[in-house]
């Protein structure tokens, strides 16, 4: 969902430290009333109890160097262009982006497997014969970088106080948690209402640990430029607001030695410098500035590596294939404003932009037409519903738009002139049907107001991509415009929904859980600023069928019920999906070793990749 970072946030299990651990099979079907190493959503966890590390990483690499680098993922309030506070935890401010790397959680994720996690802090976990309770063991060793003890107390505080302040990713995961108690020291016990799913634990156990001597100091909702205290691999060294971050390397991090962390955090230093604009960063780049690149501009990727440390062999520039994860990529329409609430208007909207030209013209036909909210995966839906899924849509069908019930809806491809006649024709008649009738060059309602809608952007990139687009909504007697305001303020506005409409990519968790859908479609996300529910959605067929993600009792099922979600999204085109592409387009100085192939469901490079010295020395960065 969001676009995520290397551990997502993931945590480890407790319960009673001096009991036997058990391999723990799936999820579900979990023993009750014994404690576990690890947790799956679905079959049996890859990794045994006594598991040494990790089978994507290299155990041996080195330690060592700098990892200077763009990130291309980010997390809650997290902003790659800029950053006026440490406390990425909340909806206010910008933070940069991997500040989650300071902090441990109770459990963690194998990036080789959908849906299992392992014990970090928490050595075990027990379930609770309800399956509403789970009890945390956590390691007597776990340290906040001060060397004060990390307990149970702080993990109870930090639940707690997500639940009532936090970023609403983390507000919404916690929705059924009724109770966290620290047990003692080192028993957390996290007990939820009974309306939970059972993947909840799953989302929530990966959770950062806070301090709590911290926090009852410092207001947890302020915009500071301190590091909180934290506990994790890395902690904040250098800083210039707004320009550059540097994490270091946390020499005395507890848990270094763990299986879940061997052979991971192999760089000294992380270090991010901001830029203004994608030009800029790939100049920065061209000199070295910058070390890693991953290439988010078709027309730089097509035409712009032809730069004398490519042609020398110092830069590598390749390609890795993407996570196995749901991903979308889209724009939102803003249903909280009136006008776009009828589905033939978000349908003239998207028929007035011409993939097909853009990809050709502008995208050197690097990417494909994305048509799914769930694009690159088997829950992407297709062809007619299938009958396990009739039976989720057929109860709702009063509510539901009639091209549900037929092949999943799909966006016509234009002639790929730019300006498609026969698609303007039937943008234009859609939008009269709607009521907006042709008044001279505009569209009208009955009130007299002219159709307006405006796209936000913060790159100079989307303006020239957007451009054409705005131009064919014109043409059909739409007054479109174009705002690229800076990211500070493009941030401020998509957390407070002040726009028409925006673009957002996100990536799902492999096992999509109903907490996650919650806060992208879910009506109770719909008015929570800074949630993921762009759009406003308040629908109740959508609601139900998130609700049912909660009782997939198998990938079979999950499937099925994403499968149904994604047909009721595209027929209504709150999203209007965009383009996607299959692979990592990523350029690097050759002075980096990382093994492979990389893992299926993450493309960790600043904790898997190391520092090369012999690589680094024929290239003249040693």
């Amino acid at each position: 969902m969001a676009a995520l970072s290397r551990r997502d946030f993931l945590v480890g299990t407790g319960a009673i430290a001096t009991a036997p651990l058990f391999a723990g099979p799936a999820f579900a079907d979990s023993p009750t009333g014994m404690p576990l190493h690890g947790l799956s959503a679905f079959g049996d966890l890859k990794y045994p109890v006594d598991f040494a590390h990790f089978d994507y990483v290299n155990v041996e690499a080195p330690k060592g160097g700098t990892f200077n680098y763009g990130p291309s993922q980010w997390l809650f309030n997290q902003n790659p262009y800029t950053f006026n506070t440490l406390n990425t935890f909340v909806a206010k401010g910008d933070a940069p982006p991997r500040m989650e790397i300071c902090f441990d959680s109770l459990m963690v994720s194998a990036l080789d497997e959908p849906d299992s996690i392992y014990g970090l802090v928490a050595k075990a976990v027990t379930i609770s014969e309800d399956r509403n309770s789970f009890e945390f063991a956590l390691r007597p060793e776990a340290r906040f970088h001060d060397g004060s003890q990390l307990t149970a107390h702080d993990a109870a505080f930090s639940y707690l106080l997500f639940k009532e302040k936090g970023y609403p990713d983390l507000q919404l995961a916690l929705t059924e948690l009724s109770e966290a108690v620290a047990v003692d020291d080192h028993t957390l016990r996290l007990t939820f209402s009974g309306k939970q799913s059972d993947r909840t634990i799953l989302n929530a156990a990966t959770f950062p640990i806070l301090s709590k001597a911290y926090f009852e100091k410092v207001p947890f909702d302020s915009s500071r430029l301190e590091q909180p205290l934290a506990s994790g691999p890395y902690k904040v060294g250098r800083i210039s607001p707004g320009r550059t971050i540097e994490y270091e390397r946390f020499g005395e991090y507890w848990g270094r030695d763990l299986p879940v962390n061997r052979g991971m955090y192999n760089f000294d230093r992380l270090r991010i410098e901001f830029y203004g604009d994608r030009q800029a960063a790939f100049e920065a780049f061209k000199k070295g500035e910058v070390l890693f690149r991953e290439e988010a501009t078709s027309r730089i990727w097509a035409t712009g590596y032809d730069f004398p440390a490519l042609n020398d062999g110092k830069v590598v520039k390749r390609e890795f294939p993407s996570e196995k994860r749901p991903a979308m990529q889209a724009i939102a329409v803003n249903l909280r404003r009136e006008r776009f609430r009828d589905v033939r208007v978000r349908r003239a909207i998207a028929l007035c932009f011409d993939f097909e030209w853009t990809n050709k013209s502008l995208f050197y036909g690097l990417y494909a037409r994305s048509q799914s909210a769930f694009e690159r995966s088997e829950m992407k839906a297709t062809g007619t519903p299938s009958p396990a899924e009739l039976e989720l849509l057929e109860p709702l069908r009063d509510k539901l738009p009639p091209e549900v019930f037929g092949k999943a809806y799909t966006l016509p491809a234009s002639d790929g002139s730019g300006r498609d006649r026969k698609l303007l024709g039937e943008a234009r008649r859609l939008m009269t049907e709607a009521g907006w009738k042709p008044d001279g060059r505009a569209l009208r309602n009955g009130n007299g107001e002219v159709f307006q809608v405006e796209i936000l952007v913060d790159d100079e990139g989307f303006v020239r991509i957007y451009s054409p687009w705005v131009e064919n909504l014109k043409a059909i007697g739409i007054d479109a415009s174009l705002r690229m305001v800076d990211s500070a303020q493009h941030q401020a506005r998509q957390v407070s929904f002040d726009f028409d409409m925006i673009g957002m990519a996100l990536l799902f968790n492999p096992t999509p859980t109903r907490e996650g859908m919650d806060g992208i479609f879910h009506s109770k996300s719909a008015n929570l600023p800074g949630s993921r529910n762009l759009t406003g959605t308040t629908d109740p067929a959508v609601d139900a069928l998130v609700d049912a993600i909660a009782g997939a009792r198998n990938r079979e099922e999950l499937t099925t019920v994403v499968n149904a979600l994604d047909r009721v999204l595209r027929a209504r085109l709150d999203w209007i999906p965009s383009w996607y592409s299959a692979n990592h387009r990523v350029a690097f100085w050759d002075m980096f070793g990382f093994k492979e192939p990389k893992p299926d469901y993450g493309f960790a490079t600043e904790t898997l990749w190391w520092f090369d010295k012999d690589k680094a020395a024929a290239i003249g960065k040693g």
